[in-house]
């Protein structure tokens, strides 16, 4: 297998996020939980703003279910970071996004995973159908051509 190092352009969706001071360990380095709460951001907003996802009223909402991260080299504030989003698996109530994180001026890729949703029912809890305009804002970004990130 080749080990392909994908850059931010890559990725079809990115939104970019300053670091604060507290988001540093004892270590210098923003703090490795950080890192979910980056992926977390940038697939929420890709789902309000593109997916039409209602987060306070809407019938469906989408519960993680599985993430991961692997983690490259480290960053620190005040660091700005960039996380890359992209669409690896669809299936009828779950989607897989791949991600990346990338920092600093020269956005070097500092970590990368996955991250599963589930949609759910708000009153039920039990598992709906992708709303159909939140699926067509996630074929958007759909990459076929990656198996795993």
């Amino acid at each position: 297998m080749t080990d392909i190092t994908p850059s931010l352009n890559d990725y079809p969706y990115h939104i970019d996020i300053s670091t604060r001071w507290q988001d540093n360990d004892a270590y210098g380095h923003i703090n490795n939980v950080m890192y979910y709460g980056f992926f977390d951001t940038a697939v929420n907003s890709f789902l309000i703003e593109q997916g039409g996802l209602n987060i306070h009223d809407g019938n469906a909402v989408a519960y993680v279910v599985s993430s991961q991260c692997q983690y490259i080299s480290p960053a620190s504030y005040p660091d700005t970071i960039y996380v890359g989003l992209r669409v690896i698996k669809v299936g009828r109530s779950s989607v897989t996004y791949g991600l990346s994180v990338y920092a600093g001026e020269g956005k070097r890729r500092v970590a990368h995973g996955q991250f599963v949703h589930v949609f759910v029912d708000r009153r039920t809890d039990r598992a709906i159908p992708i709303p159909a305009h939140t699926k067509q804002a996630l074929m958007s970004i759909f990459d076929e051509s990656i198996e795993n990130v």
